[in-house]
């Protein structure tokens, strides 16, 4: 079986062709630029490459309701020219095929469900920390929907005391996503994340924030495990300060040995490294061409 397979993400889309036992065997990088220029290099790969279905992972927000008038359109993101884009549509009428369409960090975690750090989860997270923040959560193997895909890496966090980081969150400033984001961490610091790897203030404030978070997600969602990926994540020293965090701030609340004794396997790196959401986006085709 030939799966197409695509992965957009905030700053880079990556196109790809694997089957169905997840083997990639060809991919290509593409700049997130507009529509009118990044949707025709898309149509273009994998024009001619014989694909039987193709799997889409896709920052959102996203209408991935197949009832939905809005179907398979990216709805209020922040990204201006992708705002109300019907994505499955202009792939379908190019491409011709079935489409599985999810979130970027939904693929991921159905990736990392499927075959790495989320095998055998009941309940499994994916948190994406990189352009934008994202929490895929799977329950029983498969993607979590309810009213809509979470949304969770715009939870309102806890202010550091004295930051006073205005937040780069255009909808709601110091959310998550706005305090920690790589574009925030630039904006706060004036630097990129790679140039500031050896600055402990700034990754222990980042640490701070994500450890919030995933004490929230804890205690909401009560995960298996959870997978911190992304490209802010790259930055491994934050790991051990995670996980302290996250100790201190549930004071012995979840008296769960996995938490008290295991964190270090709890709390982990993508098993499938930079490659959960692209493996993810290939399931989704798979998955698209099973209920053809």
């Amino acid at each position: 079986m030939i799966i197409g397979a695509i992965e957009l993400g905030g700053s880079k889309i990556v196109c790809a062709i694997g089957n169905e036992k997840g083997h990639i065997s060809d991919r290509i990088h593409i700049p997130t630029e507009t529509p009118d220029r990044t949707m025709p290099l898309i149509i273009k790969y994998f024009m001619n490459k014989n694909i039987e279905a193709l799997g889409v992972g896709c920052f959102g927000p996203i209408d991935a309701d197949k009832d939905s008038k809005t179907y398979g359109y990216i709805t209020s993101t922040p990204k201006i020219a992708w705002r109300n884009y019907n994505i499955v549509k202009t792939l379908r009428d190019a491409l011709k095929v079935p489409i599985g369409f999810d979130t970027d960090v939904n693929a991921a975690a159905l990736g990392e469900t499927t075959s790495g750090a989320l095998t055998g989860c009941k309940i499994g997270i994916y948190i994406t920390i990189g352009t934008g923040i994202g929490v895929g959560v799977c329950i029983g193997g498969k993607p979590m929907y309810g009213l809509m895909h979470p949304e969770a890496g715009h939870i309102i966090l806890r202010r550091k005391k004295n930051d006073n980081y205005r937040g780069i969150c255009p909808y709601h400033r110091d959310c998550f996503e706005g305090l920690a984001s790589g574009p925030a961490i630039e904006d706060r610091w004036g630097k990129k994340p790679y140039e500031l790897h050896n600055d402990y203030e700034v990754w222990q404030l980042e640490a701070e924030y994500i450890a919030q978070a995933i004490v929230n997600y804890i205690l909401c969602y009560s995960p298996n495990r959870i997978v911190l990926g992304g490209g802010v994540m790259h930055q491994d020293q934050m790991f051990p300060i995670i996980r302290f965090n996250v100790k201190e701030y549930l004071n012995g609340y979840i008296n769960m040995k996995e938490i008290l004794d295991d964190i270090d396997t709890y709390i982990v790196p993508p098993a499938l490294g930079d490659d959960s959401g692209i493996k993810g986006a290939v399931m989704l085709g798979v998955n698209a061409k099973a209920a053809d």
